[in-house]
């Protein structure tokens, strides 16, 4: 009999603080997304719209022109020694120009060779970038 009583007293008084923290649910369809907001550089350039429409099994093709992207920023930071969000976050015009010179037929083994190629590149000059970047306190 005590038990019944306590796990009564114990639901009764959950029951106000459930129904003050459970969501508010409404009729309202409206889709309402914000544009995403990073810690740094809010004023990105869009990417590619093909890259966010590709088909799920080709999406090692927008990953290559991701690595390319942000492979010629990081190159362009050390060049210049500079991290500001115009050289950090480029257009995409000239790493999309490159890409479909360079890949855009190119198999998925193809696309993988250059993905880890990018990598490695990226990863020699990173010390570099980062301290230049930390610097500008844009890291």
């Amino acid at each position: 009999m005590r038990q019944t009583i306590l796990a009564a007293a114990i639901t009764l008084l959950a029951a106000p603080l459930a129904a003050q923290t459970s969501p508010q649910v409404t009729n309202d369809l409206t889709v309402t997304m914000t544009l995403q907001q990073y810690r740094i550089c809010n004023d990105r350039p869009a990417r590619p719209t093909w890259m966010d429409e590709v088909h799920p099994r080709e999406a090692y093709k927008a990953l290559t022109l991701m690595r390319l992207y942000e492979l010629r920023s990081w190159e362009a930071i050390k060049e210049t020694g500079d991290c500001g969000c115009g050289v950090r976050f480029p257009s995409w015009d000239a790493a999309s120009a490159e890409y479909e010179e360079r890949f855009a037929t190119s198999t998925q083994a193809e696309h993988t060779q250059a993905q880890l190629a990018f990598r490695n590149e990226q990863n020699q000059i990173a010390r570099d970038v980062q301290d230049i970047c930390e610097t500008q306190g844009n890291w």
